[in-house]
């Protein structure tokens, strides 16, 4: 085995070692990820004000400070409205029960010609009821478990302590870690990793700050249209729709049934059922030809396809961490992809050309008069000609 292969050999199986120590380590990292995310995105900002001749630590101050006033401003904002809406969603209940009672279940059997029993409310009622005892059950052993250790309240607080804690230092320390990174690299591959590194942080940074206010706007965009429409818990539907919206067309989907059974519920007319239609397809042309072209661009050049797959498959092996180092983690390797599909390009096996074999060559007059054929000249002889 050559050395070149061994030592690939050796960086895959480090790779997979990470893996697997991330895997196990998941509920731990989690604090560490939200604030290494935190760190990258103030990084610019306190580099920017570094070069106003302040120190690195006042400029991480400020910086900390600014992105601390935001966090909490948004949940003095939000905290209030949420919990009036949550109010109004509970309080609007009994008329989507209703509805589903008289509108729409009639309305399935009559057009699937399903059997009437299979939509009695009166047994879902009284299936849910039966279940209820064993589920209440189950959670109140559970949740005793948790009160008499105390480990899940004091693990809570400890992650929410971390984390700002952990961002300041990230922070602080950021461009330090990145130049003990650097005089780490393979001086033989250092230009390579550091280009590489150069268009995995141009991605990163179009996605991750761009995605953001993309979310962030159409949450507020849809909210805004639904109560001005009448939709009662409007608010609640475009928060969930800007949050969602990270994955492609989930948080269109989910906004625009959630808000078609509001207006139903609510109105029970075609009109307003037009004007959501209305609101979420001006969202989805404002989210596919303003926000995405000029906050995030196509740097990234993932398939919506590409990003449910990896959304899910984050959930699945790593959970919420999973979820949310998804699409960043996806973006750094489409860029080592892109990378690896230039170098096959310019490899030799893709270069190599096959020999042509004319299956029935035409012989040429000269050919003929001194029998030679075209087939029967050798590799050399093809060069000499």
């Amino acid at each position: 085995m050559t050395p070149d292969l061994t030592r690939r050999w050796q960086g895959m199986a480090l790779l997979f070692a990470v893996l697997v120590l991330l895997w196990l380590l998941a509920p731990v990292v989690m604090p560490f990820a939200i604030a290494a995310g935190f760190a990258y995105l103030g990084d610019p900002l306190a580099d920017r004000l570094e070069r106003l001749h302040m120190s690195r630590t006042l400029a991480v101050s400020v910086v900390f400070t600014c992105m601390t006033l935001v966090l909490v401003g948004m949940l003095v904002l939000l905290i209030p409205l949420l919990q009036h809406q949550v109010t109004n969603l509970i309080n609007n209940i009994p008329g989507y029960v209703q509805w589903l009672r008289t509108t729409l279940l009639p309305w399935l059997r009559e057009h699937l010609h399903l059997n009437a029993s299979a939509f009695d409310s009166k047994r879902i009622v009284a299936a849910l009821k039966a279940h209820i005892g064993s589920v209440s059950g189950t959670a109140a052993s559970v949740l005793g478990q948790v009160s008499r250790s105390g480990l899940g309240l004091i693990e809570s607080i400890t992650n929410l302590v971390l984390i700002p804690v952990v961002t300041f230092y990230l922070l602080r320390d950021w461009d330090v870690m990145l130049a003990r990174i650097d005089s780490m690299l393979p001086r033989r591959k250092q230009a390579i990793i550091r280009r590489l590194a150069h268009e995995s942080d141009q991605v990163l940074g179009s996605f991750v700050r761009g995605q953001l206010l993309v979310m962030l706007a159409l949450g507020v965009f849809y909210g805004l249209g639904l109560t001005v429409i009448g939709i009662s818990v409007g608010p609640l539907i475009g928060m969930i729709a800007g949050l969602l919206s990270f994955v492609p067309y989930l948080g269109f989907i989910i906004g625009l049934v959630i808000s078609l059974i509001a207006a139903l519920v609510q109105f029970g007319d075609w009109l307003h059922v037009l004007l959501v239609l209305l609101v979420f397809a001006i969202g989805q042309m404002l989210e596919g030809y303003v926000l995405v072209p000029r906050l995030v661009g196509n740097k990234i050049g993932l398939h919506p396809v590409a990003v449910i797959f990896a959304v899910m498959a984050g959930g699945q092996l790593f959970g919420f961490l999973g979820v949310l180092l998804a699409l960043p983690a996806t973006s750094v390797i489409m860029v080592l992809l892109r990378y690896g599909y230039q170098r096959y390009r310019d490899s030799d096996l893709y270069g190599e050309l096959p020999r042509r074999i004319d299956p029935d060559p035409v012989e040429t007059p000269a050919e003929a008069r001194s029998g030679t054929h075209a087939a029967d000249l050798d590799d050399t002889d093809e060069l000499q000609l």
